[in-house]
C-alpha cells in the first residue's frame, strides 16, 4: 500500500474509507460511506482524492500536482452549475490535510471502453440509444455554457441494471467566459478532437458533438476513424479527413440513416 493511500476503515473528511476503486498519478478514487447522507445504499459515494500538495517534489511534480488540483477544482465548479440524470452529481468539494477531493455519486456499470474492442461490440440499436441519451446530457451542459472537452469511451459509465448512461470526467472541461487555454496547447485525447481545436479554434459545443461522433463510429466498428503510431500523423489524419465511410459498412442503413 502506497503512503499516501487510505486504508479501509479510516475516516477521512467525515467520511468512511470502504475500499480502493483505482489510482492514477496524481491521487485516487475511493468507495466511501457518507454519515450525512444516513444509513444503506444512498450513503455510498466516490472520493476522488488527490495526493499531498506541496512537499520536496521537484519542479515538474509539483507544476503536474498543482495542475491536478486546478482541474479538480474545475470538474467541482463545472458539476455544480449540472443537474442531469446523465452527468454524475457532485456532492461537495474540499481539501483535507493538504489534499483536494470531490464527492461524487458512485456509479456502477462500466466505462465504455469494454464495448470498443471487436469482439465485444454492441448491438447497433443499443450503440443509437447510448447516442441520444449522450447528446441529451451534452444538450444541457451546453445550454449553461459548459463544453466537456474529452468526450471518449472511458468518460461514459453505462449501468445496463439501472439504465443509466452516464458522463464523466469534467476535469477538462470549459466554461464559457472562463477559458483559460494556451495557444498551442493541446488538451483532452487527440484521436476525438474535431479539426479545428488543432487548428487553434477554442472548444465549443460543435467539437463535443464532433467528439461524440467519433465514439460512435469507434463502438460500432471496433475502430477509430483515425489512428496512427504517431501522434503528427494523427492529427494530418483528423485534419485531412482520411477515415473510412461508415457507409461502406452497411451500419448507417441498419441505424436507420439515409445512404
Amino acid at each position: 500500500m502506497a503512503a499516501t493511500e487510505l486504508a479501509p476503515g479510516r475516516h477521512f473528511a467525515g467520511l468512511r474509507i470502504e475500499r480502493l476503486i483505482g489510482r492514477g498519478a496524481n491521487g485516487a478514487v475511493y468507495a466511501v460511506t457518507d454519515p450525512a447522507a444516513g444509513e444503506g445504499p444512498q450513503a455510498w459515494r466516490a472520493l476522488k482524492l488527490l495526493a499531498p500538495q506541496g512537499g520536496d517534489a521537484g519542479d515538474d511534480a509539483a507544476a503536474e500536482a498543482a495542475e491536478a488540483a486546478d482541474r479538480l477544482a474545475r470538474e467541482a465548479a463545472t458539476l455544480q452549475r449540472l443537474v442531469h440524470p446523465g452527468i454524475v452529481r457532485v456532492h461537495r468539494a474540499g481539501g483535507t490535510q493538504g489534499r483536494p477531493w470531490l464527492l461524487m455519486e458512485l456509479l456502477g456499470g462500466v466505462d465504455l471502453t469494454r464495448y470498443t474492442r471487436p469482439a465485444r461490440l454492441l448491438p447497433e440499436p443499443v450503440v443509437a440509444r447510448i447516442g441520444e441519451r449522450l447528446a441529451r446530457a451534452l444538450a444541457h451542459a451546453h445550454a449553461r455554457g459548459v463544453v466537456h472537452r474529452d468526450l471518449k469511451p472511458a468518460n461514459v459509465v453505462v449501468d445496463w441494471a439501472a439504465d443509466r448512461i452516464v458522463l464523466t470526467d469534467f476535469g477538462l472541461a470549459a466554461v464559457a467566459g472562463a477559458e483559460r487555454t494556451r495557444t498551442g496547447l493541446v488538451l483532452g485525447s487527440p484521436a476525438f478532437m474535431a479539426p479545428e481545436l488543432l487548428a487553434g479554434a477554442p472548444p465549443d459545443a460543435q467539437t463535443d458533438l464532433y467528439a461524440l461522433g467519433v465514439l460512435l463510429y469507434q463502438l460500432l466498428t471496433g475502430e477509430l476513424p483515425f489512428d496512427a503510431p504517431a501522434l503528427g500523423e494523427l492529427l494530418r489524419r483528423i485534419a485531412a479527413a482520411l477515415q473510412q465511410d461508415l457507409r461502406q459498412l452497411d451500419l448507417v442503413a441498419r441505424l436507420g440513416g439515409d445512404e
